[in-house]
């Protein structure tokens, strides 16, 4: 005690970063304990900050070049799973390729290539009258991109049959790919265009909700499978629509999940500072308190993708081994740093 006092007081190094975040130190003993809340700005230096709007920009709206490149490789996969797979078995499962399908059917010296011209042609013009040009101008770009490379890999490899010998197989593949083609244009805030079009303009147009356009449109090629095929194709068809229907809207919805992270430890503060500076995000903090200690607690609630989930779950978890943590897994989340994909 004597050497203390003849050392006088003294403020600790903690208490300095306390100060500097806004933090006041009588709140936060031992320091960045107990119920601080920190004012995270205040920790942020120019370059972090911008640092920080640059992942923030990226993440609302992700690089052209990335764009583009996700929109050619996903056109790409949905072309070759229709000549390879879809095309030869008449697999009329739905959007553009389905429709083609069954125009090339109906007039039998179209190709299926070039009936997916006509097709993503006419819908391109559907989209340019009805549709908001900026609200579409991707799905068009796809509509184009698609045909052409359906048409080169037609020239490089004709598909006249089954690959596999299988019509399962033959399904299997075909939705698994168009899934796979799908999933990496909607990643990067691209799509794949086709019927996407047409749900567009009657969802603008009429009070008819998303899913039911959906529904609506896909069920037309569908019912034209069976009444085209016969009974045993038509049931791959429906089949086939069920199944991408299914795959294809569990992947987006994979893709658009977040997870709402709430933590309670100890050092709240230290959490705050990590989600503001390591991985450039925000929290909302609220108070509550212990049913069994009585105690009031801090509530760090913040909103991060898987990846980030997990950083924070190590590093709370190096601070305090006896943390509380919960996770919420949620695919809508609108705002700032949230793009809708």
């Amino acid at each position: 005690m004597a050497r203390r006092k003849a050392e006088g007081p003294r403020r600790t190094a903690n208490e300095e970063e306390l100060a500097e975040a806004r933090v006041d130190p009588d709140h936060a003993a031992p320091a960045y304990e107990g119920h601080a809340v920190l004012q995270g700005e205040a920790l942020v230096s120019e370059d972090e900050e911008e640092a920080s709007l640059r992942k923030l920009r990226k993440r609302d709206q992700p690089s052209l070049v990335r764009l583009v490149v996700s929109l050619n490789v996903g056109a790409l996969i949905c072309a070759f799973a229709f000549v390879a797979f879809q095309a030869p078995n008449n697999f009329a499962i739905g959007g553009a390729t389905g429709f083609s399908i069954v125009l090339s059917t109906l007039v039998p010296a179209l190709s299926s290539d070039a009936a997916l011209w006509i097709v993503n042609v006419a819908l391109v013009v559907v989209g340019l009258i009805f549709v908001e040009r900026k609200a579409v101008v991707w799905s068009v770009v796809a509509s184009v991109v698609i045909p052409v490379y359906a048409s080169i890999i037609q020239a490089i490899m004709p598909v006249a049959g089954s690959l596999t010998g299988d019509l399962w197989m033959d399904l299997c593949c075909t939705v698994l790919l168009i899934a796979l083609g799908n999933a990496i244009a909607y990643n990067a805030g691209a799509s794949t265009g086709g019927t996407e079009i047409i749900v567009m303009a009657l969802t603008r147009h009429t009070s008819l909700p998303v899913a039911h356009a959906v529904a609506l449109a896909n069920a037309v090629v569908a019912a034209s499978g069976v009444a085209l095929y016969g009974a045993r194709v038509g049931v791959y068809c429906i089949v086939g629509l069920i199944l991408q229907t299914v795959i294809v809207n569990g992947v987006l919805e994979d893709l658009k999940c977040h997870k709402v992270c709430t933590v309670i430890c100890r050092q709240p503060a230290r959490v705050e500072e990590f989600i503001v500076r390591e991985l450039s995000r925000t929290a909302t903090i609220s108070y509550g308190y212990g049913a069994y200690s009585g105690r009031r607690v801090a509530q760090v609630m913040t909103v991060l993708t898987r990846a980030e989930a997990l950083r924070l779950q190590r590093y709370v978890r190096s601070l305090d081994e006896n943390a509380f943590i919960t996770y919420v897994t949620t695919s809508e989340i609108t705002g700032r740093g949230f793009r809708w994909v």
